[in-house]
């Protein structure tokens, strides 16, 4: 305890007193002129980019833009944009108001857009496209007085209406006439100040709003940092995770404004593998399902090759990566051997593969927001990559537990981040306490109540296990724990992830509360399977026609056979169904940032889950 108190005591002298305001003016007299923000927006081609220096002065256009729209000190102002300069901008431009920035998900439908813009009391929403207009016109008209500003999407008319450039112009003229006004509202704000609401995306009924203070926002990107290895030295990074993700939010906003890190951000995940291969990042993070991605990929190209020197060749070099990181692990023994070893492997092979991935500069690669399938984590330790496993939600602001250059342990989630306490309640419920968990949801206290106890433990939600040297592992979300009708207690995602290793399964889902056994839905991965049937010798319509081919349920039937396998008879999947669609973001199955909606899984598919069991 004492360690903890003396770190936390470490990191709060760091941002004691300080805003997001003071943190950019630090970042801007030390690296003005060192890029901070490149989109692909407004270019023909090649990437266009602001300075640091650049970037806080389009902010104060914004701020002031804001003010002569009428949003007040403590308004909330709502961005819906993908990942671009003037998303940042905004974000930070309402900020330097003393307002409220809020990044909406790209993907809520309407109704949940009325909800978060009643709910949240939004002044003003800056919008991209014309999708995100229609998404907002319930929100709009029910609410006359939500001013809007149009990033590119053509205005309908209208004094309500403003274009981005507009917003930009009346703002830049109003900082010439009052040079002092926005100064006056930077005195107002306090590191207790609500630095941004993120309404989360909601597997369950309507988002909530979680608040998260400048202090909040400040010590997580510090501690995080820290725990990384990377508060020294400015980064260069990809931008891809919705910003409404904390995740993407301390990586692509709050921790480039106090180090001075260069975002590169796309506007389309889709695009991230060829972006990586051209930017070359030295930080990168990626959720479970972009490294499941890469995985099939090299894989699906391995199982290609005829020449099976070459597949031998990158298996034995795989294995010596993987024993290079083993070897680096906590409680691991490094020998001259080994370093040998992996020294080969890298110049043989290892080093190009990485290259043409594009993550060859990558100094620390991270993964967060669901389960990283630790056969995924072994897997690129064999291209001889540290993917360091971290945990944490919205309502921590991020990161609680993490591994790191400084103590890792594959198949764990890590160990507390400096100045964080970590435990576990009495029935293995995750529970954190420190400077980074919220101050409470937004205008709801019972959530807020039932989110906190009264000594200021965190409640998480999550089931979870501490070794003995304080590495956590998360077993499955609490309430989302299968309890069969036999009474046996299964963890949904351990099973799940099993099931992905094969590289033509895309999603899984395991069903079976209250049932005699489990059984699974299984959508096949959009991009590799059709490439597997093609090198099968299949001919095929779509994935529809695809996944009712013999062949290709045979490869499904060989994906469950091996997972159970490794799995324990009540958690053995007895029955399961291919289908023949992916599940996205849109088609509502899975949230923006890739987790299963379980509940809606459930509803929509309840009729084959009950063949299942017929």
């Amino acid at each position: 305890m004492t360690d903890v108190l003396a770190e936390r005591d470490r990191i709060e002298k760091q941002v004691a007193g300080r805003t997001l305001i003071d943190s950019l003016a630090d970042t801007v007299e030390r690296f003005g002129d060192e890029p901070a923000y490149s989109d692909r927006n407004r270019v023909e081609e090649g990437w266009r980019t602001l300075t640091w220096r650049e970037t806080r002065e389009l902010a104060l256009d914004v701020a002031e833009g804001l003010a002569a729209m009428g949003v007040q000190p403590g308004d909330p102002v709502a961005v819906m944009a993908s990942n671009r300069i003037e998303h940042a901008v905004a974000d930070m431009g309402a900020v330097h108001a003393a307002a409220v920035p809020m990044s909406i998900y790209q993907t809520l439908s309407p109704e949940q857009v009325s909800f978060v813009a009643q709910h949240s009391g939004t002044k003003v929403a800056i919008l991209e496209t014309d999708d995100h207009l229609g998404r907002w016109k319930s929100a709009l008209d029910a609410d006359a007085d939500i001013r809007v500003v149009l990033i590119d999407a053509p205005s309908p008319g209208g004094d309500r209406f403003s274009t981005w450039d507009e917003l930009v112009a009346a703002g830049r003229a109003r900082r010439a006439e009052n040079p002092g006004e926005l100064e006056e509202r930077h005195q107002a704000l306090t590191p207790e100040s609500p630095a941004t609401i993120l309404y989360t995306s909601g597997t369950t009924g309507n988002p909530k709003g979680v608040v998260l203070t400048h202090h909040n926002v400040q010590f997580e990107a510090v501690s995080t940092l820290e725990a990384a290895g990377l508060l020294e030295e400015r980064q260069k990074q990809i931008s891809y995770l919705p910003l409404a993700h904390i995740a993407e939010r301390i990586l692509g906003v709050y921790g480039p404004q106090m180090q001075g890190s260069h975002q590169y951000c796309i506007a389309d995940p889709s695009l991230l593998l060829a972006t990586l291969g051209e930017v070359h990042p030295t930080a990168f993070f990626g959720v479970p399902r972009v490294w499941e991605k890469i995985q099939t990929g090299i894989s699906a190209k391995l199982a290609a090759d005829p020449n099976p020197d070459n597949v031998k060749m990158v298996q034995e070099s795989m294995a010596a990566g993987l024993a290079w990181v083993e070897a680096q692990e906590v409680g691991g023994t490094m020998t001259p051997e080994i370093e040998e070893a992996y020294r080969k492997a890298d110049e043989a092979i290892l080093g190009f593969l990485k290259l043409l991935l594009g993550l060859d500069q990558v100094r620390w690669a991270g993964s967060a927001s669901a389960p990283m399938p630790v056969e995924t984590t072994r897997f690129m330790a064999g291209l001889g990559l540290k993917v360091y496993d971290v945990y944490g939600m919205t309502e921590t602001c991020g990161a609680v537990t993490a591994n790191g250059p400084g103590g890792f342990r594959m198949g764990t989630v890590g160990r507390a981040t400096p100045g964080m306490e970590v435990t576990l309640g009495d029935d293995g419920e995750v529970l954190v306490r420190g400077p980074v968990n919220t101050p409470g949801y937004h205008k709801q206290d019972d959530a807020t109540r039932a989110l906190i106890d009264e000594d200021g433990w965190l409640h998480t939600g999550d089931i979870g296990t501490i070794d003995e040297d304080g590495f956590v592992s998360i077993v499955d979300r609490k309430k989302e724990l299968i309890i069969t009708s036999q009474g046996k207690n299964i963890a949904p995602s351990n099973i799940e992830n099993y099931l992905k290793e094969s590289p033509i399964i895309g999603h899984a889902m395991a069903i079976g509360d209250g049932r005699p056994y489990v059984v699974a839905v299984l959508t096949l991965d959009g991009e590799v399977a059709p490439v597997v049937a093609q090198q099968m010798g299949l001919e095929f319509t779509d994935l529809a026609d695809l996944a009712s081919r013999p062949e290709i349920r045979a490869m499904a039937q060989q994906a469950v056979d091996k997972a159970n396998e490794r799995l324990s008879r009540p958690e053995q999947v007895k029955a399961f169904e291919l289908l023949g669609t992916e599940w996205t973001a849109e088609s509502e199955e899975l949230t923006p940032t890739l987790k299963l909606k379980r509940r809606v899984v459930n509803r929509k598919y309840s009729d084959l889950v009950d063949r299942l069991y017929a």
